[in-house]
């Protein structure tokens, strides 16, 4: 993915993001708030030779002296140190427990070391790293007086003791805060972007790239009132899903300039794609341009031409394929345009084989001949085979492709189902484009939004 698809996909998915930060910030000011406070107090002690009279003694007690710290900083967890220590304080607690809360440690190439213990009792714990510290000193010098007549070449001192913490040292909760803001905000861009992995919807011309190389030919951006309207050319010529269809029109004129005639079936993956609303505003449009067009209704199953042109349904199609009436007394004249119409008329049992018999080869080559232009709105790909029998007779197909609908795997089937019978595709058309948000459509391909365009 590109730079854009990330932004796209952030724009998209901003409120989860936003929900899932919100939500990690209050998990981490919830803890900080829930968790019960600890203090830390720490005890210094400084490690030092004795019996050196000379400057080279002083080094090498030095250099001993730095060695011997790391020794005894691992000393102080032993049970050697913290079973006097808690039989000094009388505490009621094993050594075990007692070796996790207290800690060493001692800074590089210092003589010293600190003693730290951490507890929620900020005086207990202020107390047991000072007794710690003093256990500490016995111990060492027990073992490092090897002769009783001598003392220990080793000196340790307490150089200060262990202060009662005022504040606690944990849960912090400004760092609880920010990591629960930066953990949250993570989880919510993981998920936008597995969200959106696992999306196989088709939402622009991008998407549809990925899946065939077929060109696509136009958008028709989403209409909330289309059902109410399906003829938008015809009944609001100048808004921008009319001058969707008009781009399309203008395309599908320089489209497939080798072949005789201009016929297309208009399919689609599945059913409620907008295959007949953009069959018939598009025989719409091309009539306005001059040419002469006819609309065949080839849905012979659920037919939806005659409903949506407002003509009489009962004689068309099956009736001309079965010799009942001409093709010249089924086919009607939508008002004073070029446009001229031929239902689906009745329903038969069997359109698959009617639909791919000589007689509809016959009659597709009839009415090339007499019109400009032929549209035929065929019925979904994937539950039926009628449109892929119908695609191979007339030689180009559209597909009509529903953003934020189709599936990839279906418009791949789809495409698969024309290729199989030797169908060509002649191209995708996008429908049902938000006009709006991170998947809007811009008008036309200049980069102008259809709301710019409007004001």
């Amino acid at each position: 993915m590109e730079l854009q698809d990330y932004l796209r996909i952030l724009r998209k998915n901003w409120w989860i993001i936003l929900i899932l930060t919100i939500l990690g910030t209050g998990l981490g000011v919830g803890y900080s708030l829930l968790a019960t406070p600890m203090y830390t107090a720490s005890a210094k002690v400084f490690v030092s030779t004795t019996g050196a009279s000379s400057a080279a003694e002083l080094q090498q007690g030095s250099s001993f002296t730095l060695q011997r710290v790391q020794t005894y900083r691992d000393l102080v967890t032993t049970s050697a140190v913290l079973q006097p220590t808690i039989d000094s304080l009388g505490l009621d607690m094993s050594v075990s427990e007692l070796r996790g809360q207290v800690t060493a440690s001692s800074p590089t190439n210092s003589a010293t070391m600190n003693i730290t213990v951490t507890d929620s009792d900020r005086v207990f714990a202020a107390a047991l790293a000072t007794e710690a510290s003093r256990q500490l000193i016995e111990v060492v010098e027990d073992i490092e007086t090897t002769d009783a007549m001598e003392a220990s070449p080793v000196s340790l001192t307490i150089v200060q003791e262990a202060e009662v913490p005022a504040a606690p040292s944990s849960p912090n909760l400004n760092l609880n805060a920010a990591l629960g803001l930066l953990l949250g905000l993570a989880a919510g861009m993981a998920f936008a972007l597995v969200r959106e992995t696992l999306d196989s919807r088709i939402r622009n011309e991008r998407d549809v790239e990925r899946v065939t190389d077929t060109p696509v030919l136009g958008g028709i951006v989403f209409d909330p009132k289309a059902k109410d309207r399906p003829l938008i050319v015809h009944a609001e010529s100048h808004s921008p899903r009319s001058e969707s269809f008009r781009t399309l029109r203008t395309n599908l004129q320089f489209l497939d300039l080798g072949r005789e005639n201009r016929s297309f079936v208009i399919t689609s993956s599945m059913p409620s794609e907008g295959k007949s609303t953009t069959a018939a505003n598009l025989a719409i449009a091309l009539a306005h341009s001059g040419a002469r067009v006819l609309l065949v209704g080839a849905d012979l199953r659920k037919p939806k031409m005659a409903e949506y042109m407002s003509v009489e349904g009962g004689v068309g199609l099956t009736d001309v394929l079965i010799g009942k009436v001409t093709l010249d007394q089924a086919i009607q004249r939508w008002g004073r345009t070029e446009l001229h119409l031929l239902p689906a008329g009745q329903i038969p049992p069997n359109p698959s084989e009617l639909l791919g018999s000589s007689l509809m080869e016959t009659l597709i080559g009839e009415v090339d001949a007499r019109f400009d232009v032929v549209l035929y709105d065929a019925p979904p790909l994937l539950p039926v085979t009628d449109a892929a029998v119908l695609a191979r007779l007339v030689g180009g197909a559209l597909v009509i492709c529903a953003a934020g609908k189709t599936h990839v795997p279906q418009l791949d089937s789809a495409l698969a189902a024309l290729e199989n019978v030797g169908a060509p595709v002649s191209g995708i058309v996008l429908t049902m484009l938000p006009t709006r948000g991170p998947d809007a459509y811009g008008y036309g391909r200049y980069g102008y939004t259809y709301a710019e365009y409007a004001n």
